[in-house]
Protein backbone atom coordinates (compact mmCIF):
# COMPACT_ATOMS: atom_id res chain seq x y z
CA UNK A 1 0.00 0.00 0.00
CA UNK A 2 1.19 3.41 -1.08
CA UNK A 3 1.69 6.18 1.93
CA UNK A 4 -0.25 8.55 2.82
CA UNK A 5 -0.32 11.65 4.68
CA UNK A 6 -2.66 14.12 5.98
CA UNK A 7 -1.20 17.41 4.62
CA UNK A 8 -2.41 21.63 4.95
CA UNK A 9 -4.21 23.11 1.86
CA UNK A 10 -4.04 27.00 1.23
CA UNK A 11 -7.56 27.13 2.26
CA UNK A 12 -7.07 26.00 5.37
CA UNK A 13 -8.19 21.93 5.52
CA UNK A 14 -6.59 19.09 5.12
CA UNK A 15 -6.67 16.44 2.61
CA UNK A 16 -5.08 13.14 2.63
CA UNK A 17 -2.36 12.50 -0.04
CA UNK A 18 -0.95 9.44 -1.26
CA UNK A 19 2.31 9.34 -2.97
CA UNK A 20 3.52 8.03 -5.85
CA UNK A 21 6.27 5.87 -6.95
CA UNK A 22 9.95 7.45 -7.56
CA UNK A 23 11.09 7.81 -10.50
CA UNK A 24 14.15 5.43 -11.33
CA UNK A 25 16.84 8.25 -13.14
CA UNK A 26 19.69 6.40 -14.91
CA UNK A 27 23.00 7.07 -13.48
CA UNK A 28 25.88 8.59 -15.58
CA UNK A 29 28.26 6.29 -17.20
CA UNK A 30 31.11 8.69 -17.78
CA UNK A 31 31.54 12.38 -17.66
CA UNK A 32 28.56 14.26 -18.77
CA UNK A 33 29.46 16.58 -21.93
CA UNK A 34 27.08 18.55 -23.84
CA UNK A 35 26.53 20.78 -20.68
CA UNK A 36 28.83 21.85 -17.51
CA UNK A 37 26.15 21.88 -15.24
CA UNK A 38 26.91 22.80 -11.58
CA UNK A 39 24.67 22.53 -8.92
CA UNK A 40 25.03 25.03 -6.30
CA UNK A 41 24.85 23.21 -2.60
CA UNK A 42 23.48 24.32 0.72
CA UNK A 43 25.58 23.14 4.27
CA UNK A 44 24.15 21.09 6.83
CA UNK A 45 23.68 22.43 10.32
CA UNK A 46 25.00 21.04 13.53
CA UNK A 47 21.55 20.18 14.82
CA UNK A 48 22.71 20.18 18.51
CA UNK A 49 24.95 23.28 18.79
CA UNK A 50 23.84 26.90 18.73
CA UNK A 51 22.97 28.40 14.95
CA UNK A 52 20.91 31.46 16.13
CA UNK A 53 21.82 35.13 14.23
CA UNK A 54 24.13 36.08 16.97
CA UNK A 55 26.05 32.11 17.31
CA UNK A 56 27.84 32.28 13.83
CA UNK A 57 27.46 29.03 11.70
CA UNK A 58 28.00 25.63 13.31
CA UNK A 59 28.25 22.86 10.22
CA UNK A 60 27.46 19.65 10.56
CA UNK A 61 30.97 18.79 8.11
CA UNK A 62 30.28 14.90 7.86
CA UNK A 63 26.50 15.11 6.46
CA UNK A 64 27.57 18.06 4.06
CA UNK A 65 30.29 16.98 2.63
CA UNK A 66 28.09 13.75 1.92
CA UNK A 67 26.03 15.51 0.08
CA UNK A 68 28.51 16.84 -1.80
CA UNK A 69 29.81 13.11 -2.99
CA UNK A 70 25.88 12.77 -3.78
CA UNK A 71 26.27 15.72 -6.23
CA UNK A 72 29.19 13.98 -7.64
CA UNK A 73 27.96 10.21 -8.19
CA UNK A 74 24.88 11.94 -10.88
CA UNK A 75 28.43 13.71 -12.75
CA UNK A 76 27.29 17.26 -12.17
CA UNK A 77 29.72 19.61 -10.51
CA UNK A 78 29.08 21.30 -7.27
CA UNK A 79 29.08 25.16 -7.19
CA UNK A 80 29.72 25.66 -3.38
CA UNK A 81 30.16 28.71 -0.81
CA UNK A 82 26.83 30.42 -2.86
CA UNK A 83 23.97 32.07 -1.53
CA UNK A 84 22.15 28.52 -1.99
CA UNK A 85 24.87 27.75 1.15
CA UNK A 86 23.25 30.42 3.07
CA UNK A 87 26.20 33.05 1.92
CA UNK A 88 24.39 36.19 3.90
CA UNK A 89 22.20 34.64 5.42
CA UNK A 90 24.00 33.18 8.10
CA UNK A 91 27.47 31.50 6.57
CA UNK A 92 30.13 33.73 8.17
CA UNK A 93 33.71 34.03 7.11
CA UNK A 94 35.21 31.16 9.26
CA UNK A 95 32.72 29.06 8.33
CA UNK A 96 33.27 30.30 4.27
CA UNK A 97 37.01 29.48 5.18
CA UNK A 98 36.35 26.25 5.90
CA UNK A 99 33.85 25.18 3.80
CA UNK A 100 36.01 25.91 0.82
CA UNK A 101 39.00 24.34 2.17
CA UNK A 102 36.80 21.01 3.32
CA UNK A 103 34.94 20.73 -0.32
CA UNK A 104 37.81 21.41 -2.58
CA UNK A 105 39.97 18.45 -0.89
CA UNK A 106 36.93 16.59 -1.20
CA UNK A 107 36.88 17.64 -4.93
CA UNK A 108 40.16 16.56 -5.32
CA UNK A 109 39.57 12.91 -3.58
CA UNK A 110 36.86 12.11 -5.07
CA UNK A 111 37.97 13.37 -9.10
CA UNK A 112 34.79 15.91 -8.81
CA UNK A 113 34.45 19.47 -10.30
CA UNK A 114 34.14 22.29 -7.57
CA UNK A 115 34.12 25.96 -7.97
CA UNK A 116 33.65 28.21 -4.76
CA UNK A 117 31.94 32.17 -4.34
CA UNK A 118 34.36 34.81 -3.57
CA UNK A 119 32.58 38.37 -2.46
CA UNK A 120 33.94 41.27 0.41
CA UNK A 121 31.46 39.10 3.61
CA UNK A 122 34.58 39.10 6.00
CA UNK A 123 34.66 43.14 5.69
CA UNK A 124 33.18 44.69 9.00
CA UNK A 125 33.13 48.34 8.19
CA UNK A 126 29.80 48.96 6.50
CA UNK A 127 30.90 51.72 3.48
CA UNK A 128 34.88 50.26 3.11
CA UNK A 129 36.57 52.28 0.68
CA UNK A 130 36.80 50.67 -3.09
CA UNK A 131 40.67 49.98 -2.26
CA UNK A 132 39.35 47.32 0.79
CA UNK A 133 36.96 45.97 -1.03
CA UNK A 134 39.33 44.93 -3.88
CA UNK A 135 41.50 43.79 -1.00
CA UNK A 136 38.31 41.33 0.68
CA UNK A 137 38.00 39.74 -3.06
CA UNK A 138 41.84 38.91 -3.64
CA UNK A 139 41.42 37.18 -0.11
CA UNK A 140 39.15 35.03 -1.03
CA UNK A 141 40.53 34.60 -4.52
CA UNK A 142 43.93 33.68 -3.13
CA UNK A 143 41.97 31.33 -0.56
CA UNK A 144 40.11 29.41 -3.26
CA UNK A 145 42.56 29.51 -5.82
CA UNK A 146 45.10 28.32 -3.42
CA UNK A 147 43.17 25.49 -2.88
CA UNK A 148 43.03 24.33 -6.05
CA UNK A 149 39.45 25.49 -6.68
CA UNK A 150 37.55 27.75 -8.95
CA UNK A 151 36.57 30.88 -8.36
CA UNK A 152 32.88 32.65 -8.69
CA UNK A 153 33.26 36.19 -8.69
CA UNK A 154 29.79 36.91 -6.50
CA UNK A 155 28.17 40.37 -6.53
CA UNK A 156 29.07 42.37 -3.37
CA UNK A 157 26.58 43.98 -1.14
CA UNK A 158 29.78 46.10 -0.17
CA UNK A 159 30.41 47.50 -3.40
CA UNK A 160 26.59 48.02 -4.10
CA UNK A 161 26.49 49.84 -1.22
CA UNK A 162 29.46 52.20 -1.90
CA UNK A 163 29.68 52.49 -5.67
CA UNK A 164 28.98 55.22 -7.57
CA UNK A 165 29.30 55.25 -11.22
CA UNK A 166 29.80 51.69 -13.29
CA UNK A 167 33.85 53.28 -13.63
CA UNK A 168 33.67 52.10 -10.07
CA UNK A 169 32.63 48.33 -10.95
CA UNK A 170 35.00 48.28 -13.59
CA UNK A 171 38.09 49.33 -11.90
CA UNK A 172 37.19 46.72 -9.20
CA UNK A 173 36.20 43.81 -11.22
CA UNK A 174 39.20 44.76 -13.21
CA UNK A 175 42.01 45.26 -10.61
CA UNK A 176 40.24 41.44 -9.11
CA UNK A 177 40.10 39.52 -11.85
CA UNK A 178 44.01 40.22 -12.93
CA UNK A 179 45.08 38.50 -9.81
CA UNK A 180 43.46 35.54 -11.25
CA UNK A 181 44.95 31.90 -11.89
CA UNK A 182 42.17 30.68 -14.09
CA UNK A 183 39.17 32.15 -16.02
CA UNK A 184 36.79 32.98 -13.09
CA UNK A 185 32.87 32.79 -13.51
CA UNK A 186 31.47 36.35 -12.84
CA UNK A 187 27.90 36.39 -11.17
CA UNK A 188 25.13 38.39 -11.80
CA UNK A 189 22.50 38.22 -8.61
CA UNK A 190 19.40 39.58 -8.90
CA UNK A 191 17.75 41.88 -6.36
CA UNK A 192 14.66 39.33 -6.11
CA UNK A 193 17.65 36.82 -4.64
CA UNK A 194 19.10 39.73 -2.33
CA UNK A 195 17.40 42.95 -2.10
CA UNK A 196 21.09 44.79 -1.34
CA UNK A 197 22.27 44.37 -4.45
CA UNK A 198 19.72 46.42 -6.35
CA UNK A 199 21.09 48.44 -8.79
CA UNK A 200 24.37 46.72 -9.19
CA UNK A 201 26.74 47.59 -12.32
CA UNK A 202 25.54 51.00 -11.64
CA UNK A 203 21.83 51.35 -12.34
CA UNK A 204 18.91 50.31 -11.32
CA UNK A 205 18.07 49.87 -15.14
CA UNK A 206 18.79 46.73 -16.41
CA UNK A 207 18.98 47.80 -20.13
CA UNK A 208 21.74 50.44 -18.88
CA UNK A 209 23.57 47.51 -16.09
CA UNK A 210 23.42 45.40 -18.92
CA UNK A 211 25.89 47.32 -20.87
CA UNK A 212 28.24 48.20 -18.03
CA UNK A 213 28.41 44.39 -17.66
CA UNK A 214 28.89 43.18 -21.15
CA UNK A 215 32.03 45.98 -20.94
CA UNK A 216 33.55 44.48 -18.06
CA UNK A 217 33.45 41.02 -19.77
CA UNK A 218 34.46 42.82 -23.09
CA UNK A 219 37.87 44.22 -21.35
CA UNK A 220 38.35 41.05 -19.40
CA UNK A 221 37.56 38.11 -21.45
CA UNK A 222 40.92 36.41 -21.33
CA UNK A 223 40.50 36.23 -16.75
CA UNK A 224 36.32 35.16 -17.37
CA UNK A 225 35.38 31.53 -18.29
CA UNK A 226 31.50 32.48 -18.09
CA UNK A 227 28.94 34.50 -16.26
CA UNK A 228 26.07 33.25 -14.14
CA UNK A 229 22.83 35.34 -14.56
CA UNK A 230 20.16 34.98 -11.82
CA UNK A 231 17.68 37.55 -12.95
CA UNK A 232 14.86 34.80 -13.65
CA UNK A 233 13.75 36.81 -16.99
CA UNK A 234 14.95 34.20 -19.63
CA UNK A 235 14.55 36.43 -21.91
CA UNK A 236 17.39 39.18 -20.82
CA UNK A 237 19.75 35.98 -20.15
CA UNK A 238 19.14 35.02 -23.80
CA UNK A 239 20.21 38.29 -25.09
CA UNK A 240 22.97 38.66 -22.75
CA UNK A 241 24.03 35.22 -23.79
CA UNK A 242 23.68 36.42 -27.34
CA UNK A 243 25.95 39.72 -26.73
CA UNK A 244 29.21 37.98 -24.44
CA UNK A 245 31.94 37.77 -26.24
CA UNK A 246 32.46 34.45 -28.37
CA UNK A 247 34.18 31.52 -26.23
CA UNK A 248 32.59 32.96 -22.97
CA UNK A 249 30.01 30.48 -21.22
CA UNK A 250 26.21 31.35 -20.04
CA UNK A 251 25.69 30.01 -16.90
CA UNK A 252 21.91 29.83 -16.39
CA UNK A 253 20.98 30.27 -12.77
CA UNK A 254 17.37 30.57 -14.12
CA UNK A 255 15.71 28.98 -11.83
CA UNK A 256 12.20 28.75 -13.24
CA UNK A 257 13.11 28.40 -17.09
CA UNK A 258 16.08 26.09 -16.97
CA UNK A 259 15.09 23.48 -19.72
CA UNK A 260 14.62 25.73 -21.95
CA UNK A 261 17.73 28.16 -21.61
CA UNK A 262 19.93 24.88 -21.38
CA UNK A 263 18.36 22.92 -24.11
CA UNK A 264 19.11 26.48 -26.09
CA UNK A 265 18.09 28.04 -29.53
CA UNK A 266 19.92 26.23 -32.11
CA UNK A 267 22.67 28.88 -32.51
CA UNK A 268 23.35 29.06 -28.51
CA UNK A 269 22.39 27.44 -25.44
CA UNK A 270 23.63 28.34 -21.49
CA UNK A 271 25.23 26.02 -18.83
CA UNK A 272 23.92 25.98 -15.62
CA UNK A 273 24.42 27.05 -11.91
CA UNK A 274 21.40 26.38 -10.23
CA UNK A 275 20.32 26.31 -6.85
CA UNK A 276 17.63 24.32 -8.53
CA UNK A 277 19.64 21.02 -9.23
CA UNK A 278 20.47 20.96 -5.67
CA UNK A 279 17.04 19.59 -5.44
CA UNK A 280 16.48 17.84 -8.33
CA UNK A 281 19.95 16.30 -8.83
CA UNK A 282 18.85 12.90 -10.14
CA UNK A 283 16.32 14.30 -12.99
CA UNK A 284 19.11 17.60 -13.83
CA UNK A 285 21.85 14.47 -14.67
CA UNK A 286 19.60 12.06 -16.07
CA UNK A 287 18.27 15.08 -18.52
CA UNK A 288 21.92 15.81 -19.66
CA UNK A 289 22.32 12.32 -20.30
CA UNK A 290 19.66 12.33 -22.69
CA UNK A 291 20.47 15.63 -24.14
CA UNK A 292 24.44 14.12 -24.78
CA UNK A 293 22.66 11.57 -26.37
CA UNK A 294 20.91 13.98 -28.66
CA UNK A 295 17.43 12.62 -27.29
CA UNK A 296 16.09 16.38 -26.92
CA UNK A 297 12.42 15.06 -26.42
CA UNK A 298 13.65 13.04 -23.37
CA UNK A 299 15.72 15.57 -22.28
CA UNK A 300 12.73 18.01 -22.00
CA UNK A 301 10.36 15.32 -20.66
CA UNK A 302 12.70 14.71 -17.90
CA UNK A 303 12.61 18.08 -16.39
CA UNK A 304 9.42 19.31 -17.49
CA UNK A 305 7.64 17.70 -14.13
CA UNK A 306 10.46 19.10 -12.27
CA UNK A 307 9.95 23.04 -13.01
CA UNK A 308 6.34 23.07 -10.83
CA UNK A 309 8.70 22.19 -8.23
CA UNK A 310 11.89 24.47 -8.94
CA UNK A 311 8.81 27.45 -9.25
CA UNK A 312 7.57 26.38 -6.15
CA UNK A 313 11.04 26.25 -3.96
CA UNK A 314 12.28 29.85 -5.56
CA UNK A 315 8.53 31.56 -5.27
CA UNK A 316 8.33 34.97 -3.34
CA UNK A 317 10.30 35.91 -1.44
CA UNK A 318 12.88 34.28 -3.42
CA UNK A 319 16.00 34.27 -1.30
CA UNK A 320 13.77 32.12 1.48
CA UNK A 321 14.52 29.41 -1.66
CA UNK A 322 17.25 28.15 0.67
CA UNK A 323 14.89 26.63 3.10
CA UNK A 324 12.99 24.38 0.26
CA UNK A 325 16.32 22.93 -0.63
CA UNK A 326 17.31 21.80 2.70
CA UNK A 327 13.74 20.52 2.82
CA UNK A 328 14.18 18.38 0.26
CA UNK A 329 17.60 16.89 1.06
CA UNK A 330 15.60 16.07 4.57
CA UNK A 331 13.03 14.36 2.75
CA UNK A 332 15.15 12.30 0.69
CA UNK A 333 17.81 11.29 3.75
CA UNK A 334 20.63 13.39 3.47
CA UNK A 335 20.24 14.56 6.60
CA UNK A 336 19.10 13.25 9.60
CA UNK A 337 17.01 16.68 10.48
CA UNK A 338 15.45 20.02 9.19
CA UNK A 339 17.14 22.56 11.04
CA UNK A 340 18.79 25.21 9.12
CA UNK A 341 21.73 27.70 10.33
CA UNK A 342 20.24 31.14 11.58
CA UNK A 343 16.56 29.04 12.29
CA UNK A 344 15.95 29.73 8.41
CA UNK A 345 13.73 26.61 8.71
CA UNK A 346 10.79 28.66 10.07
CA UNK A 347 11.34 30.92 6.54
CA UNK A 348 8.32 28.82 4.78
CA UNK A 349 5.45 28.14 6.23
CA UNK A 350 3.74 24.54 6.57
CA UNK A 351 1.40 24.80 3.80
CA UNK A 352 4.33 25.88 1.85
CA UNK A 353 6.31 22.73 2.40
CA UNK A 354 3.37 20.48 2.19
CA UNK A 355 2.74 21.96 -1.57
CA UNK A 356 6.74 21.28 -2.18
CA UNK A 357 6.36 17.84 -0.82
CA UNK A 358 3.52 17.05 -2.83
CA UNK A 359 5.24 18.48 -6.04
CA UNK A 360 8.23 16.43 -5.37
CA UNK A 361 6.29 13.43 -5.57
CA UNK A 362 4.71 14.35 -8.58
CA UNK A 363 7.88 15.02 -9.90
CA UNK A 364 9.34 11.40 -9.34
CA UNK A 365 12.08 13.09 -6.76
CA UNK A 366 11.29 11.46 -3.47
CA UNK A 367 13.26 8.51 -3.47
CA UNK A 368 12.12 6.58 -0.63
CA UNK A 369 8.60 7.43 -0.38
CA UNK A 370 7.82 5.34 3.49
CA UNK A 371 10.95 7.76 4.73
CA UNK A 372 9.12 10.73 3.03
CA UNK A 373 6.19 10.61 4.08
CA UNK A 374 6.82 9.67 7.75
CA UNK A 375 9.55 12.98 7.80
CA UNK A 376 6.56 14.88 6.24
CA UNK A 377 4.33 13.63 8.93
CA UNK A 378 6.60 14.52 11.77
CA UNK A 379 7.14 18.44 10.27
CA UNK A 380 3.30 18.23 10.58
CA UNK A 381 2.79 17.19 13.78
CA UNK A 382 4.97 19.51 15.34
CA UNK A 383 2.49 22.01 13.40
CA UNK A 384 -0.82 20.26 15.16
CA UNK A 385 -1.76 18.52 12.39
CA UNK A 386 -2.03 15.14 13.50
CA UNK A 387 -2.01 12.14 11.48
CA UNK A 388 -5.21 8.95 11.05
Amino acid sequence: MAPRVRIPTEDGSTIVYELGDPVEFPRPSGPLTSRRAFSAVHVVADPLAENNPVSGANIDWDATLAFRRHIWSWGLSVADAMDTAQRGMGLDWPAIQELCRRSIAEARAEGGDIACGINTDQLTEKEPTLERIVEAYQEQLDLVEGEGGQAVMMASRHLAAVARSREDYERVYAEVLSQARRPVIIHWLGDMFDPALAGYWGSTDLDVAAEAFLAILAANEDKVDGVKISLLDKDREVELRRRMPEGLRMYTGDDYSYPELIRGDGTHHSDALLGAFDVIAPAASAAIQALDAGEVEQFEKILAPTVPLSRHVFSKPTFYYKTGVVFQAYLNGHQDHFKMIHGLESARSVVHLARQFVLADQAGLLSDPELAAHRMALVLELAGITQD
